[in-house]
């Protein structure tokens, strides 16, 4: 089975939690942690900074790696790392997604997650 490799941003400003809505693809329409694909040469943390501007216009300071999530889709391996991530600048402008929300830590389940990002929204209900 493929293996893809993908870096999503945690983005954290005063005690919510910054979750996109696809806009696009097999996926759209459930809501995941944004970021992407890491690209040949980049280190992970250098793909989230560069997804990130590429997606939402926002320059992104990146902090700890909270989880590498392994997920099984029918066509393919997801490995992710999460990234704890803080705004540097910039307005979070969406430029692929369909939505965006500030989320509490409560709120977190009050969207439809994509099912690799579902163990992590549980873990992330503890931390921040």
């Amino acid at each position: 089975m493929k293996t893809i490799r993908v870096v999503a941003a945690i983005i954290v400003e005063n005690d919510k939690i910054f979750a996109t809505q696809r806009g696009y693809g097999e996926f759209k329409g459930g809501w995941e942690f944004p970021g992407g694909k890491i690209e040949e040469g980049e280190t992970p943390q250098q793909a989230l900074v560069r997804e990130i501007q590429e997606e939402l216009d926002t320059e992104i300071e990146v902090g700890e790696l909270v989880e590498r999530v392994e997920y099984d889709y029918p066509q393919f391996h997801l490995s992710m790392d999460c990234f704890l991530c803080k705004i540097k600048s910039g307005k979070l402008v969406l430029k692929e997604h369909e939505d965006a929300k500030w989320l509490r830590r409560d709120e977190l389940g009050s969207v439809a997650w994509l099912p690799a990002d579902e163990g992590l929204v549980e873990k992330l209900s503890g931390i921040t």
